[in-house]
């Protein structure tokens, strides 16, 4: 919900937080002033910083300096040789021999 900041004239300025499809308050709930008026504000400030503009760019120190430790076992485990674990290739028995032009009669 947004916060309003209306201005008393008897009272001063004070926030309220209302829906926005309220009516504007007619009525000062400190002093019951009746000369009440919302102001334009300037609102909440947006904050932009990180490399991204991510809801996880705010996490926790503790977050982060467990992903980096999961990210830096994940680098040596794959940094790691690794055995060939193909198969072999199939050969076909056909195709595997010469053909040397002679007929088994020629041999």
């Amino acid at each position: 919900m947004p916060t309003y900041e209306y201005l008393c004239p008897a009272c001063g300025t004070f926030d309220v937080f209302q829906s926005m499809k309220d009516n504007p308050l007619k009525v000062c709930p400190t002093c019951k002033s009746r000369k009440i008026k919302r102001q334009i504000s300037s609102g909440a400030g947006i904050i932009f910083k990180g490399s991204g503009f991510y809801q996880t760019d705010y996490r926790s120190s503790g977050y982060q300096s467990d992903v980096k430790a999961d990210t830096a076992a994940k680098s040596a485990s794959s940094a790691a040789p690794k055995a060939d674990s193909s198969p072999a290739p199939k050969t076909d028995s056909v195709s595997a021999k010469k053909d040397t032009g002679k007929t088994p009669a020629d041999k």
